[in-house]
């Protein structure tokens, strides 16, 4: 399922043009302060400027462009939910979470500063993301705005992202089979997925009885993506990956790739993007950038 021809500019030009977005914003957003705050902006600036795929961003950008939304307000939406992501990472990232080197190919945040640094820069972040959300700026009605604000809220805590961390956390202790570990990453992954294309279809004012396609093609690519990651953690290359890989197996984790093994892991990620593609099919062309991303998702080497 490689991308070619359309699909592969298609989502390269998508890729590039939201990646120069997202780091125009944050920016624009981060100045440096005259005062001891500044290691705090600057901690905050090296985590969200000039590294990750933006697929988070662009999920948004590309549910909310079939719509119609003014790009400005999709990208400043985008860049809500990449805050919320990369707090995760800086967080996960800690001696008392996952205690990784390396993030995007460079030293982590708490290496390149320090522990409390870490700590604070990802704590700002995650408010960062609904200061912005809560901005007229961002467009659309106080009611858009605050659906936006409770879709990102729900993905990030208990019933989302923070919930699958715990039962990742909790995996060392529990023998877990295969459906409690897609229940695990449908919210340590999948919610912030399908958060990003619900944010898209909340901006293009899309009821939500509306939604329920795409929230099938996120609820799949989300899946699609986690199996993606546990192949990459497997068979990939750390320097591609720009972070250290084999963890899982050194943890004795269990994951899509220890319960299925490669080859099935491998054809059941392709069939969830078939799954998902054709969850798009009534949107035809609108939706082409949607379907490259989601074919992207087993193909990426990071």
């Amino acid at each position: 399922m490689e991308l070619v021809g359309s699909d592969s500019n298609v989502l390269s030009d998508g890729l590039a043009r939201i990646q120069r977005e997202v780091d125009a914003a944050f920016d624009a957003m981060l100045p440096l302060p005259e005062d001891t705050r500044a290691r705090l902006i600057e901690a905050m600036r090296y985590a969200v400027i000039g590294g990750g795929k933006r697929v988070r961003p662009l999920l948004v950008a590309a549910t909310a462009g079939m719509f119609g939304v003014d790009r400005d307000a999709a990208v400043r939406v985008g860049c809500a939910v990449e805050a919320i992501h990369v707090y995760s990472l800086i967080h996960d990232d800690l001696p008392c979470m996952d205690d990784d080197d390396l993030r995007h190919g460079k030293p982590t945040l708490h290496l390149a500063f320090d522990e409390a640094t870490a700590v604070l820069a990802g704590d700002s972040l995650h408010a960062l993301a609904f200061e912005i959300l809560s901005e007229t700026e961002t467009g659309g009605s106080p009611s858009v705005r605050a659906e936006l604000i409770a879709t990102l809220a729900t993905a990030s805590g208990k019933d989302g992202m923070a919930g699958g961390q715990m039962m990742d956390m909790a995996a060392d202790d529990e023998n877990y089979d295969l459906h409690a570990i897609t229940r695990l990453q449908q919210l340590k992954t999948g919610a912030l997925l399908a958060a990003s294309v619900e944010m898209g279809a909340i901006l293009g004012r899309v009821p939500v009885e509306g939604r329920a396609s795409l929230r099938a093609y996120a609820r799949d690519i989300g899946l699609a993506f986690q199996i993606a990651d546990d192949l990459l953690d497997v068979e990939g290359d750390e320097a591609a990956a720009g972070k250290a890989l084999r963890k899982d197996e050194g943890q004795g984790k269990q994951t899509f790739v220890t319960l299925m093994g490669a080859d099935k892991a491998r054809g059941q990620a392709r069939a969830l993007v078939d799954q998902a593609v054709g969850h798009l099919s009534s949107y035809g062309e609108d939706a082409k950038l949607l379907t490259a991303l989601a074919r992207f998702v087993v193909e990426r080497d990071r």
